[in-house]
């Protein structure tokens, strides 16, 4: 029930900004980090990736890498550091993912990710997750799937996140995979009667709530990504019509306002208001003060005290 919706990993969108404006939305949805790198959390600057306000949770966190090892010890600090999950990208098609041997290109490799999540598992008490695609390239759908889905529920994954597109690592670049290759919803629905007693997450071209529901007639949760980043106030209804909470009425602008204390908070603490500004330019998407707001958002770089301007802005 945790999973019932969840928001996608997105890098440079789901960072820790992006995850408190959703929580002004939606308070149920099961949100993630972006893709981090095991070496930046071991040797990098980890800090200002890792931190995150309490109000996000439930929150997870998804890594990035193939050593064993070293995912072990990233499981750990996760856990030590109060995520409710640890999540392996097993999906990501880019080129420097594939250079890098994480990403989608561990589907042709199932020994090496149940080595690494056996790792994991041992190094931590909270779930360890896979997020996939149905395939890579020429792998096929339906065996290849099902023996590597097998592979790693053996090793002790029992939610599995499942892109329903293949990873096409030659010749299309991140965005024409998230696009090109053709979507297979019913692939996804037929693992979760192969492997019925694992948790079965959907993603992909996941576009209103109505989608979600249909989908959730046949798996157990569902993610959406660009949309929610996109299009942030269709989420306004995901506790009531995916949770069964009671509705409640909540416009932009009482997101906004409930948005503008971490705002305030974070001005005090030297942190651009671009870097926060920068997620809420689809809030008003659909809507006659949409192309109005984005170029207010814009200016509010140049404002000495944004914070006033937004509150006069929504409190008209």
């Amino acid at each position: 029930m945790i999973r019932r919706f969840c928001i996608a990993p997105m890098m440079e969108r789901t960072d820790r900004h992006e995850r408190v404006f959703l929580r002004c939305i939606t308070k149920q949805a099961f949100l993630y980090t972006e893709m981090i790198h095991i070496n930046t959390i071991l040797y990098g600057d980890r800090v200002p990736l890792l931190s995150y306000n309490n109000v996000e949770h439930p929150l997870a966190i998804q890594l990035g890498g193939s050593d064993p090892t070293k995912l072990a010890a990233c499981a750990t600090l996760a856990e030590e550091l109060g995520f409710k999950e640890v999540n392996l990208n097993v999906g990501c098609p880019s080129k420097k993912v594939q250079n890098g041997s994480f990403g989608a290109i561990l589907m042709l490799n199932p020994l090496l990710v149940a080595k690494c999540i056996k790792a994991m598992s041992k190094a931590c008490s909270i779930p360890v997750t896979i997020k996939c695609r149905i395939g890579v390239d020429d792998m096929c759908e339906e065996n290849g799937l099902s023996n590597f889905i097998k592979i790693i529920a053996d090793a002790g994954v029992k939610t599995f996140i499942i892109h329903a597109r293949k990873a096409m690592l030659k010749g299309l670049n991140p965005k024409q995979n998230r696009e090109i290759p053709p979507l297979n919803y019913s692939r996804v629905y037929k693992l979760k009667e192969e492997f019925f007693d694992k948790e079965i997450i959907i993603n992909g071209g996941i576009k209103t709530l109505e989608d979600c529901n249909n989908h959730l007639k046949y798996i157990d949760g569902v993610m959406m990504g660009r949309e929610a980043y996109d299009n942030p106030f269709i989420l306004r209804e995901v506790d009531y019509k995916i949770y069964g909470n009671d509705y409640k009425t909540l416009t932009r602008e009482d997101i906004l306002l409930n948005f503008l204390p971490y705002i305030e908070k974070q001005q005090t603490q030297g942190v651009s208001i671009q870097n926060i500004t920068k997620h809420l330019m689809g809030l008003y998407k659909g809507t006659n003060l949409a192309k109005k707001n984005r170029l207010f958002l814009a200016e509010l770089i140049k404002d000495p005290d944004p914070v006033s301007s937004i509150r006069s802005l929504v409190s008209v």
